[in-house]
């Protein structure tokens, strides 16, 4: 299924939107220390994103604290994006989101290391919250082996990819979540967090 394009921004703009959208992660505790990345479309022809800089506390980004990558993932201005930048560019590539957010979470290491081939959900309400137009579905969380190679990890997550579950787990890493835009990539996110916290308590 095929995103729709955002609204256009510039980087700066882009920048504060994504340092507010890593604030309210970091509260949660999903983006400690570094950890973690955020990226937003720009433009779609030639393809650019706007994506949080390498090394920085993700609860103290300004709007400065962001780079402009090109299709593939690497810089075209100043600054040095996140390592994972490649792996945003292949996401928005594939599904042609406008937002992509990874953050580093508990519950998805668990859970990654619990159901490696995949982690089952159906008859939740909160699936309603990925698109679902009823709680009545079943879906199931993709779940792909870790690579510090992002080409190779991107090929994982590319084979991994379900109908009607707009994110993945990275095994012993985190999530890769996506929408339209930030605010439903955020809510999306906010939504598989949820599910994979239920399914860990399920044990």
């Amino acid at each position: 299924m095929t995103e729709t394009t955002p609204a256009a921004l510039d980087l700066e703009e882009a920048g504060a939107v994504l340092a507010a959208e890593a604030a309210r992660f970091a509260s949660f505790g999903w983006m400690r220390g570094t950890s973690g990345n955020l990226s937003l479309v720009l433009s779609r022809d030639p393809l650019r994103l706007a994506v949080t800089a390498s090394g920085r506390d993700k609860g103290e980004l300004t709007a400065s604290d962001v780079v402009l990558t090109d299709g593939a993932g690497a810089a075209v201005g100043p600054g040095r994006p996140s390592a994972e930048a490649a792996l945003h560019a292949r996401v928005v590539r594939l599904t042609g989101a406008g937002a992509v957010v990874h953050v580093h979470t508990v519950a998805s290491v668990v859970m990654g290391q619990r159901s490696p081939d995949g982690i089952p959900f159906e008859n939740l309400e909160m699936l309603k919250g990925l698109g679902h137009p009823t709680h009545e579905v079943a879906v199931v969380l993709p779940v792909i082996e870790n690579s510090q190679d992002m080409a190779v990890l991107g090929d994982r997550l590319e084979a991994a990819l379900r109908p009607g579950m707009p994110a993945v787990v990275v095994a012993g890493h985190g999530i890769y979540v996506w929408g339209a835009d930030p605010r439903e990539a955020r809510h999306r996110a906010e939504v598989v967090e949820w599910l994979l916290e239920l399914a860990a308590a399920r044990g």
